[in-house]
């Protein structure tokens, strides 16, 4: 569990951000795919947490 604490902790972050971006920015029109659901812009938003934040992981180098 302690291997993907940082990878779960974006999760949670990007999904917050991505729910709180459609409640407030949003796509009225509903034309757009990803903001006009809330459900595809938490779990798009939280697949972009984990990528970003896997950027700060430290890599292990084998000899």
């Amino acid at each position: 569990m302690k291997k993907y604490t940082l990878h779960l902790v974006g999760a949670v972050v990007g999904g917050l951000a991505g729910f709180f971006y459609w409640k407030y920015v949003g796509c009225m029109s509903g034309t757009c795919k990803i903001t006009s659901n809330p459900l595809n812009s938490t779990l798009y938003f939280a697949l972009m947490g984990v990528l970003f934040f896997s950027m700060f992981k430290k890599e292990q180098r084998g000899t």
